[in-house]
């Protein structure tokens, strides 16, 4: 098993059809050998194998050397819905941040314009033209993006995961699953929960 920079995802599997990719992943641990998909995945390993040998305190001082927030699981997808929408004023990108950190919370474009210090409307006009979404759309995506990660690091049921990322219900989540992925939660929680660990 091993994983690569996603643009690369295609030549490693002309060039190694029996070697397991999985380009999803930040970093892939399989024994002995441990792969990277990047730069700043790279780090992410790095402070992966200093914690695995040396601890986690040891880690976690490390990446506050480096002045990084926190270290990423391996699990972590290399495609971000944030870097995706990629927005260019403050105050898209802080309501967006806010967003990320209080999924379970009112997340209506009212609440976002209040975070951002926009009228409603005027939230909504700006945050369509910087990011190419209708808030609703970006934070739908933030929800899914927060609940796989949920699904393949812990055996919650769906229910909780739904509940922990802002869904409130299973069948919305499912509903949004299958817009996302074309496949249910429950789909992916199976194939996450038949994974070898890494």
């Amino acid at each position: 098993r091993t994983t690569t920079h996603w643009i690369h995802a295609p030549a490693f599997r002309k060039r190694y059809p029996d070697i397991h990719l999985e380009e999803d992943k930040l970093f892939v641990v399989d024994g002995q050998v441990w792969t990277g998909a990047g730069m700043s995945a790279g780090v992410d390993l790095a402070l992966a194998m200093v914690e695995n040998d040396l601890g986690s305190d040891l880690a976690r001082r490390i990446a506050r050397k480096l002045v990084i927030a926190q270290r990423r699981g391996s699990e972590q997808s290399q495609l971000s819905a944030l870097l995706e929408l990629d927005p260019k004023s403050d105050r898209v990108q802080l309501a967006l941040a806010y967003a990320r950190e209080n999924l379970t919370h009112d997340l209506s474009v009212e609440a976002l314009a209040d975070v951002a210090r926009l009228s409603p409307r005027q939230f909504s006009r700006v945050f369509r033209e910087e990011t190419g979404q209708t808030p609703a759309k970006a934070i739908e995506a933030l929800r899914v993006e927060a609940a796989r990660a949920l699904m393949e690091t812990s055996r919650h049921p769906v229910e909780v995961v739904a509940r922990e990322t802002g869904f409130g219900d299973r069948e919305r989540m499912r509903q949004a699953f299958l817009r996302a992925f074309g496949q249910p939660p429950q789909a992916m929680q199976q194939a996450f929960n038949a994974a070898p660990l890494g």
